[in-house]
């Protein structure tokens, strides 16, 4: 029967419940399980796919089109698996569809209630993702206990363990031991509090990950076994790590994964940490610095381009460099290539959006990359920046540009496909989801595939306008370096001649691994560190990940900084 773990969190947010069980789900494969993971949402938009990203961070899409949580990526990286839609629910998604069931008649005039409509809508969500190929469902409950969003979906997880038996269900709670400088005290009353208003909701965690900045001691161990009524061997440390990557070790040296094998009554199997130990020491001996420019709208907030630098250092790590992320608004591109900041870069990229502001910085990023030999990725939005800067300035297309910028222009070299013009839907108009691209042989982007039929993620409604596919073909340059099946659709372009000039209308940072760099990302942070070293030949020389049998086939990570699980 499968097997169900349910993290939920306290005390404050961002703690780091979607690390916890991500790692945890790695622990887990490592034992030789097969591990799916999903997150519940309080908030009431069905989904996250019209916030905006000062909101909630990036929207991260899943292969069949579902706009979800930004954990879903990290659980994706950790446990190598691809989710679907299923993993992710929202209040709003949920009471959608307990109301559209009510105005059909499903509950036969019954009163419609939070207890049991609801909470039953909930755990058919959890169910969902329960089949003969999976051991054990992870489930994040976002959201901090207390908060009245997230009451039914307590209510649900403590009725869940009713319905499937004791022994198939495992909780844990992750709050914080904060530190107190004055007295120079780590504190356990929140933990406390948090286990205690969790317990008030019928719910007794099995485990309690405490997130510190530093060690708790065993004193302080035993003090939160004794005062939460949880074994000693089951309170679990997770003090700030050096990478994100190293979270799994730090909570298999804590005995987590030990733990919720006893509590669900799994087999003790030994967990083969090779890769992911070597994974993490190719984090450590990063060295050469790789500085690489995002220009974004949305740099304030970095988690709205969390998948993308995410990729960076999976490609980072390959190469054995350090990436070094100069976040560059997009608004003030133009006064700082008059400063000269955008020469001291190795590489930029441009990543995806919505929006007019800031697309005329982005142009000239494009530009200035294209006209240096700087190497240049753009991703979605990316793509069509690039088309409509090589429009302007290489075709002497004045005035080209989107239609979703300008409605007006003469030259719409990126517009609405037909089939779209009539949809008022915000969501009816996207791209979304998986989509296969066939490549031009002998083209960069097939080399870096190394094949000539791929698949990477979409978000996005507008598209390379085919009426100008000509006018770029006659300029000798610019390559069609990828497009739909069919033909009608462009995929992939690239410059001839240039080092690294390309820009994909697809999402390739959503499907990047640790122990597997996306294709594009990996080419483009080699050209950026091939640069880099062409630039200051004294730099530490960065070299490539062994992929020879018995490597981990790619790394991943970020050598500076601390890690939040």
């Amino acid at each position: 029967m499968t097997k169900h773990i349910f993290v939920t969190g306290g005390v404050v947010s961002g703690l780091g419940k979607g690390l916890t069980g991500s790692s945890l789900g790695r622990l887990l494969k490592a034992r030789g399980l097969r591990v799916t993971m999903q997150k519940l949402d309080p908030y009431l938009n069905v989904d996250p796919g019209t916030m905006n990203p000062f909101e909630h961070g990036e929207v991260f899409v899943t292969d069949d089109g579902g706009e979800t949580d930004l954990d879903l990526g990290h659980y994706e990286r950790f446990i190598d698996e691809n989710l679907t839609k299923a993993s992710n629910a929202t209040t709003g998604s949920i009471y959608s569809h307990v109301i559209a069931a009510e105005r059909r008649g499903d509950y036969l005039g019954k009163t419609v209630q939070v207890i049991p409509h609801i909470t039953d809508e909930i755990k058919r969500r959890i169910n969902l993702l329960v089949d003969d190929e999976t051991d054990v469902v992870i489930t994040e409950v976002g959201g901090t206990v207390g908060d009245i969003e997230i009451l039914p979906f307590l209510e649900a997880i403590r009725q869940f363990r009713l319905d499937v038996g004791r022994g198939n269900v495992c909780y844990v709670h992750v709050t914080l031991v904060p530190f107190i400088g004055p007295s120079g005290e780590q504190k356990t009353k929140p933990t406390q509090h948090s286990v205690t208003e969790l317990r008030s909701r019928g719910i007794q965690p099995d485990a309690i990950v405490c997130r510190s900045e530093r060690p708790l001691s065993p004193d302080l161990k035993l003090k939160i076994s004794n005062l939460c009524d949880v074994p000693v061997d089951a309170v679990v440390n997770a003090a700030d790590a050096r990478s994100l990557y190293e979270i799994p070790l730090v909570l298999h040296e804590e005995g987590l994964d030990q733990v919720v094998c006893e509590v669900l009554g799994l087999d003790h199997t030994v967990p083969d940490l090779t890769a992911w130990r070597h994974l993490v020491e190719r984090v450590e001996q990063a060295e050469a610095p790789v500085r690489v420019g995002i220009i974004g709208k949305y740099v304030s907030l970095p988690d709205a381009y969390l998948s993308v630098v995410e990729a960076l250092n999976h490609a980072g790590i390959h190469h054995g460099a350090r990436i070094e992320i100069d976040w560059i608004q997009a608004e003030e591109v133009e006064g700082l290539l008059a400063a000269g900041r955008l020469g001291d870069l190795d590489g930029i990229v441009i990543p995806g959006g919505f929006g007019e502001r800031g697309i005329e910085g982005k142009i000239a990023a494009a530009a200035y990359a294209r006209e240096n030999q700087v190497p240049c990725l753009g991703l979605c939005l990316g793509m069509q920046v690039m088309t409509i800067e090589y429009a302007r300035d290489v075709l002497g297309l004045a005035g080209a540009n989107s239609t979703e910028f300008d409605p007006a222009t003469p030259h719409p070299v990126i517009d609405l496909m037909e089939s779209q013009r009539d949809v008022t839907d915000m969501g009816g108009t996207m791209r979304l989801g998986a989509y296969v691209a066939q490549l031009v042989p002998g083209s960069q982007v097939a080399r870096a595939y190394g094949e000539e039929v791929v698949s990477e993620r979409h978000r996005h409604r507008y598209e390379f306008n085919p009426r100008y596919r000509a006018r770029f073909a006659e300029s000798g340059d610019l390559v069609i370096a990828g497009e739909s099946p069919d033909g009608r659709l462009v995929e992939f372009i690239e410059l001839r001649g240039h080092p690294f000039w390309i820009g994909t209308q697809a999402h390739p940072e959503f499907k990047s691994r640790p122990l597997r760099p996306a294709p594009l990302f990996r080419e483009f942070v080699g050209a950026a560190v091939r640069r880099a070293e062409g630039r200051n030949p004294r730099l530490p020389v960065a070299g490539e990940l062994d992929l020879a049998p018995g490597g981990v086939g790619g790394a991943a990570g970020h050598a500076g900084g601390s890690a939040r699980p």
